[in-house]
This record gives C-alpha cells, sequence and structure tokens, in this order.
C-alpha cells in the first residue's frame, strides 16, 4: 500500500440521522404516563377461572390441631361400670378356680396361687405404664399451654423453658440447644425472646426429624398403594403406617404413650381431620392441586397412591401439633405444599404452568 493511498485516507466525521415517517409516526403515537386506576376492573369469585384450584391448594394447609376437650359422659360412666362387674365376675371365677384346684390337689392350688400372683403382678405393670404414657401426654398439653401464655412474663418463661429442657434431656438431638440455653442463662431477660430462642434452639432439630418421619411414611404409603391390588390392603397399610408414624411423633417430642395412650392420640387426629374436611378429599384433587397436564398422564393407581400420600402427611402434621410440646411462633409450620412435590416432582411446576 502507497503512502499517497494513506495520506488520502479521510478523518472519522458525526453525520445525524434523520428519522423516517414510520419513526415519526410512532413517536407522536406515544402516550404520556397516565394513571389506571381508574381503568381496572376485578374479577368477581365466580367468573376466576382460577379461584376453585386456588381454594383447593390453600385447602391443602390444615389449622393447626388441638387436643379435645375432656368432658363428662354417660357413656363413660356406662362402660366403666360394665368394667368393674367384669372384674368381680373374673375374680370369683379365679377364687372357684382356686378351690376347685386345692379340693383336687395342694400343689395344684399353690401352683394356680403362683400364676395368679404373676399374672396380677404384670397387669398392675401395665396399668402402670399405661396411666404414666396418658399422664405424659397430659403433662406435654399442659406444658404446652403454659408456654404459650408465658410470653407475658420473664419469670413465667424462664420456668417453661426450665420444664421443657427436663422434658427433652433424655433426647440426644437436643444436646446442643440445651448446651446453647446453658450458656445464654441470665442473659435474655425478655420473655418472647426467650421463648423464641427455646424453640430454635431446642425444637429445630426435632421439626427438621419429624418432617423426615412424616415425609418417610408419606411416600411408603404412596408406593404401596400405588401397587396393591386390593382397597383392603390400602386402608390397612395406610392405618399400619400413620400408627407408626403418631407413635414415632411421641416419642420425638418426649411422651411415651402406651396402648390407650395410642388410641387417645389417633383419636384426636381423627377427629381434628373429620372437623376440617380433610378425610372428604375426593379425586378431584388430583385435577385441581397436580394441574390438568399432570393429571392426564398419571394411571389411576399412582394418581390413588399420591392421593394416600397426601392424607398420610396430613396424618402426620396433626400428630406434629398434638404432640409438640410448643406452639409453633419463631419457627414455620409445615404444611402439604412442604411435601407436594417430594410426592409428585413435577407437581408444582405443573400446576404453575397454564395450559395451552
Amino acid at each position: 500500500m502507497s503512502d499517497d493511498f494513506k495520506n488520502r485516507g479521510r478523518k472519522p466525521v458525526a453525520f445525524s440521522v434523520e428519522p423516517d415517517e414510520q419513526t415519526k409516526e410512532r413517536q407522536q403515537q406515544r402516550r404520556a404516563p397516565a394513571s389506571f386506576s381508574d381503568r381496572v376492573v376485578m374479577t368477581p369469585d365466580a367468573e376466576d377461572p382460577f379461584i376453585e384450584t386456588t381454594a383447593a391448594i390453600e385447602a391443602l394447609n390444615l389449622p393447626e390441631a388441638r387436643p379435645r376437650r375432656r368432658r363428662f359422659s354417660f357413656g363413660k360412666v356406662a362402660v366403666g361400670a360394665l368394667g368393674i362387674l367384669l372384674s368381680l365376675a373374673l375374680g370369683l371365677w379365679i377364687d372357684r378356680l382356686v378351690r376347685d384346684l386345692f379340693s383336687r390337689a395342694d400343689w395344684l392350688g399353690y401352683c394356680a396361687i403362683a400364676v395368679v400372683a404373676i399374672g396380677a403382678l404384670a397387669f398392675l405393670v401395665v396399668i402402670v405404664r399405661e396411666l404414666s404414657g396418658m399422664m405424659q401426654l397430659t403433662a406435654i398439653q399442659h406444658l404446652k399451654k403454659d408456654v404459650g401464655e408465658a410470653a407475658a412474663s420473664t419469670k413465667t418463661a424462664r420456668g417453661a423453658t426450665a420444664r421443657l429442657v427436663h422434658l427433652l434431656a433424655a433426647n440426644p438431638r437436643t444436646a446442643k440447644g440445651r448446651a446453647r440455653l446453658a450458656e445464654t442463662e441470665g442473659e435474655i431477660i425478655d420473655g418472647p425472646h426467650l421463648i423464641e430462642l427455646t424453640e430454635r434452639e431446642l425444637l429445630t432439630p426435632l421439626d427438621r426429624e419429624a418432617r423426615r418421619i412424616i415425609l418417610a411414611a408419606s411416600k411408603r404409603v404412596s408406593i404401596v398403594t400405588a401397587v396393591s391390588p386390593r382397597a383392603l390392603v390400602d386402608l390397612g397399610y395406610v392405618l399400619y403406617e400413620s400408627a407408626r408414624m403418631i407413635r414415632a411423633m411421641a416419642e420425638l417430642y418426649g411422651g411415651r404413650p402406651g396402648t390407650f395412650g395410642m388410641l387417645r392420640l389417633m383419636r384426636d387426629v381423627i377427629a381434628h381431620l373429620a372437623v376440617t374436611g380433610s378425610i372428604a378429599a375426593g379425586d378431584s384433587l388430583i385435577q385441581q392441586v397436580l394441574g390438568h397436564g399432570l393429571a392426564s398422564k398419571l394411571s389411576a393407581r399412582l394418581g390413588e397412591g399420591v392421593i394416600n400420600g397426601l392424607m398420610t402427611a396430613r396424618i402426620g402434621i396433626a400428630a406434629m401439633d398434638l404432640c409438640r410440646p410448643m406452639p409453633f411462633r419463631a419457627l414455620k409450620r409445615p404444611g402439604i405444599g412442604d411435601f407436594l412435590s417430594d410426592l409428585a416432582p413435577g407437581a408444582s411446576r405443573s400446576a404453575d404452568r397454564p395450559e395451552s
């Protein structure tokens, strides 16, 4: 390239570009900012196409379960009187049996007395354990009520915290939280802050373990009921898993329920679900919550398994409310939505994605 050609190169120059006719029309059509408050029209609930789905999703989050109020009942009096009568009849029958054995041979009579003594001692131990379990559940409910009312007074809050630490002292999951509370003893003088700190330090690992128990039981129910051939098998397995889950929940939060304590907890859970209408969840729950696109791809058996898993999660959340020794204040109460994505992967995305 020659030097003359390099010298003939011109310097950069700025040019102003005039807008064409189409750009001028667009600029003229631009409107000034205005307020749209007068033009907004609210859609009535009857005409909202998403109100049914929204109501179904909100209905999944149960209100907090509370134990039933114990009231006087003539049915209980009748059952107690009948039990006493049967006990007297059994005692007379045992007395007659021992006398007959003594009339045949003395060693038979002494053997019968030894057997009766061993049976009576074992029965007494069972009664003591059942009463202890019932009293423990009642003490947890009283502690829960006291903790809920302890925020107004620092002295009451300290007493409730000490009782809660004593209740959970045997659980190794609370060792770190108990050590933390011991380090901060006397430093917090505000009652509500002390209650919230106690809840975070002591119940966070327990709540995490409770969620794992609920999720594991729900997954097992969902899988087993999806492949089982009979509805009777589904019902039996759901009852079995629910009983296991409720017992594990009670033991996790410091309770030691016996047979009657388990029956009491299960009755409270079922009563809560019946009152809130949770037992009436129908097949349309798949269509409303999981999304029409996903539901159309699911088989009938798989859909039933997901529904049974959701119902098991409901039972677990209600059992958690009944067995937890503190009301939810600083920590978030779990809901069905926390288990939905685990039981039906992609359900949340399908529910949020509009149909084409």
